[in-house]
């Protein structure tokens, strides 16, 4: 058994809560990442402290306030299935944000340490670079919600679609050494959807050396943890998947290294 899978609660807590991973749950010291359901009508209020968020609305529509800004029912897809771009909201630290369910609502909390060097904004579905990214039965759809080319002090935040069939986050990559200008060291985190009741996803975690070697089966709602080393994401026939990445670290840059047994699988 592998302390690498963190599952969603199968029924919400008082204030909507289903899954919390902090840094100190995971043994790491940036990323922190939840997921809350909402009913309509329902609310959350969380105070940012010294981190920054990235509230992304999964489904449904809110109503959602910091200490300066109010943006009135925004959200517009019913199931991150839909594929279109999300709304979300970036928050700094010192800030406070609540977050009112104008319909049944899903929404992730992604946080990691801030300065306070942005504003309070929303991230509206025309701010989110889509892109097809590989090819063949490594295709998939890239929705860069909070990507390096935006303004936040540590993260950094990308929602991928990959149909059943096909291999994501691949051929595998890793990104765990403070290595400039080639690889950074960030931490991160994957919130698993699987679309068809019952489905499951692959997902292997593995470093050169062998220290860390581990290959999952993940069910719909359980978050990954990637602490180091390459990890890439199957989904089987039939299962379509969706997941959301949060990664953070002391240099805010996307620098990764290919596993060098699979990199000639880009030249495909």
């Amino acid at each position: 058994m592998n302390n690498l899978i963190v599952p969603s609660s199968k029924e919400p807590g008082s204030n909507g809560n289903r899954l919390v991973v902090t840094p100190e749950s995971a043994g790491w010291s940036h990323v922190g990442f939840e997921v809350y359901t909402l009913a309509e009508g329902q609310s959350l209020h969380k105070e940012t402290g010294g981190n920054e968020l990235c509230v992304v609305l999964l489904s449904g529509k809110a109503t959602v306030a910091t200490q300066n800004k109010t943006w009135e029912h925004i959200g517009q897809r019913m199931s991150v299935f839909e594929q279109m771009a999300p709304y979300s909201v970036y928050v700094p630290p010192g800030d406070s944000v609540r977050i009112a369910a104008d319909t049944e609502l899903e929404i992730a909390i992604c946080s990691a340490p801030g300065k306070g060097t942005y504003e309070a904004r929303l991230i509206s579905p025309e701010d989110v670079a889509v892109e097809m990214r590989g090819t063949g039965d490594m295709e998939r759809q890239v929705n860069n919600i909070l990507p390096e080319s935006a303004q936040a002090d540590s993260l950094l935040v990308v929602e991928v679609f990959t149909p059943n069939g096909n291999w994501s986050s691949y051929p595998p990559h890793k990104h765990d050494q403070n290595n400039l200008p080639d690889e950074t060291y960030l931490e991160e985190s994957y919130y698993h959807r699987i679309k068809q009741e019952g489905g499951f996803a692959i997902q292997r975690v593995y470093t050169d050396d062998g220290s860390l070697n581990e290959t999952m089966v993940v069910k719909d709602g359980d978050v990954v943890l990637v602490p180091r080393g390459y990890h890439p994401v199957s989904a089987p026939p039939g299962y379509d998947l969706y997941y959301l990445n949060t990664m953070a670290g002391p240099v805010r840059t996307w620098k990764f290294q290919d596993d060098p047994d699979h990199a000639w699988l880009k030249s495909k």
